[in-house]
């Protein structure tokens, strides 16, 4: 039985106190109930249950073939093992095309997992659609910068805002998304001289990912952090453990331990 304190769950709110007072945020994914339950007890502050379990944890090469279902499948093991972290889901690939349809299926992400926001890719274009889900009570972080779903469309994956109208239309795109109700935005591989204006532009926190470290606060994919994976590591991340090592250490310890035990020898006499 865990021994864990009940503690007030997280809001928006407190996200906007701690930007408030210089406070950096913490945030990292998290894909199923035990792994969440070990990220809440540890105190981090946001949970992103991201469809990057479509690479970490389904096996494919991009986001893309992750369903609405598998989303709302994961989440709901993530929420039930937290109890103090702000959990947000990724709205996957195709699920917020257009602002109905975006608020459909936020709806049944929220009212199925008990998750507290979604997350919603794309810059200006995207602000319609935030500001109805906001307009309908629910939370929406935005996304910009390297947006995964987008892949085919921009081309692979690489650093954003390095030329003057790049940088331009990704202040634009954060001032549109703070504009339409976001609590947050996620700056993901931006120029960290950038994503520092736009930190200190915005009224709102930013997360960054692979952006430098003068953003309000910091998400990692989990796997990369603790060192369970088996490809590579993006290089903006230093992980704290070597976990692949461990088990593959247990795994062949337990192997040599079951194939050198000894058959029980058979009682009585055989016959002939």
């Amino acid at each position: 039985m865990s021994a864990r304190t009940e503690t007030a769950r997280l809001t928006t709110r407190d996200l906007q106190h701690l930007k408030r007072q210089g406070e950096k945020i913490a945030m990292l994914t998290a894909y199923d109930h035990v792994m969440a339950g070990l990220l809440d007890d540890a105190g981090i502050e946001m949970i992103l249950v991201g469809d990057s379990l479509g690479n970490v944890v389904l096996g494919h090469e991009t986001t893309l073939p992750v369903t609405l279902e598998d989303m709302i499948r994961h989440a709901g093991a993530v929420y039930r093992g937290t109890h103090r972290a702000l959990v947000t889901v990724d709205m996957p690939f195709g699920t917020a095309g257009d602002p109905e349809t975006a608020l459909r299926n936020a709806v049944q992400i929220l009212q199925k997992t008990g998750c507290q926001a979604v997350k919603i890719e794309g810059g200006a274009a995207m602000a319609p659609t935030v500001a109805r889900l906001v307009g309908q009570g629910i939370p929406v972080m935005g996304h910009i910068g390297l947006t995964p779903q987008a892949v085919h469309q921009l081309g692979g994956y690489y650093r954003h805002g390095k030329s003057g109208p790049a940088a331009q239309t990704l202040i634009d795109a954060a001032l549109a998304l703070q504009d339409a109700g976001a609590f947050a935005v996620v700056l993901e591989m931006l120029v960290p001289d950038l994503a520092g204006d736009i930190t200190r532009l915005l009224d709102i926190p930013t997360i960054g990912i692979g952006s430098g470290s003068d953003c309000s606060g910091q998400v990692l994919v989990v796997n990369d952090l603790i060192g369970l994976n088996s490809g590579r590591v993006p290089s903006f991340v230093h992980p704290k453990a070597d976990v692949a090592a461990v088990i593959r250490q247990a795994v062949g310890e337990y192997i040599t331990e079951v194939k050198a035990t000894q058959p029980a020898k058979a009682k009585g006499r055989a016959i002939a």
